[in-house]
C-alpha cells in the first residue's frame, strides 16, 4: 500500500467519524428533522461519505469513535465551515439556530457559552465574514466571563 493510499483510508476514516458524531449530534433531541437530514446529506457529500456510509451511519451513529477537535483552533475553524454549511444550505430561519447550537455542544465547546457563542457564530455566517473576523469574534465571546 502507497503512503497516499495510506494518508487517504485515514483522512476517509476521520471523515465518516467526524459525520457521525454531527448525525449524534442532530440525534441529541431523538430525531432528525427534514431540515438536519437535508444538512446531513450535503455534509456527507462535503465529507466525500457515500450514499451507502451515510445510511449506515444514520442507523448505528454511536458505533464509530467520536474524534472531537482536540485546540481550541480546531474547534473554530470546524465551526466555522458547519455554520455556513448550516447557512448555505437555507434551513428555515427558526431552526438555523437550533442547528448551530447542536453543532457548539458536538465540538466541545464550554455549555455555559453555548447560547451566545451560536447566536454569534449564525450572525456572522448571515454575514458571510472571512474566517479571521469569525474566529476573532468567536474568541471574544468566548472571552466573556
Amino acid at each position: 500500500m502507497s503512503i497516499s493510499n495510506l494518508f487517504d483510508s485515514g483522512f476517509k476514516t476521520r471523515n465518516k467519524s467526524h459525520f457521525a458524531a454531527i448525525v449524534r449530534v442532530a440525534m441529541g433531541d431523538g430525531q432528525i428533522t427534514d431540515d438536519e437530514r437535508l444538512f446531513l446529506e450535503r455534509l456527507a457529500k462535503n465529507l466525500d461519505v457515500s450514499e451507502d456510509e451515510f445510511i449506515k451511519i444514520l442507523k448505528n451513529y454511536n458505533d464509530y469513535p467520536i474524534n472531537p477537535p482536540v485546540t481550541l483552533e480546531r474547534r473554530i475553524e470546524r465551526l466555522f465551515d458547519l455554520v455556513r454549511m448550516v447557512y448555505a444550505d437555507g434551513f428555515h430561519q427558526k431552526n438555523q439556530l437550533k442547528v448551530v447550537t447542536k453543532l457548539c455542544v458536538g465540538l466541545g465547546f464550554d455549555l455555559k457559552k453555548v447560547d451566545e457563542l451560536a447566536e454569534k457564530a449564525s450572525m456572522l455566517a448571515k454575514y458571510d465574514i472571512d474566517f479571521e473576523s469569525f474566529e476573532k469574534n468567536i474568541h471574544e465571546v468566548l472571552s466573556n466571563k
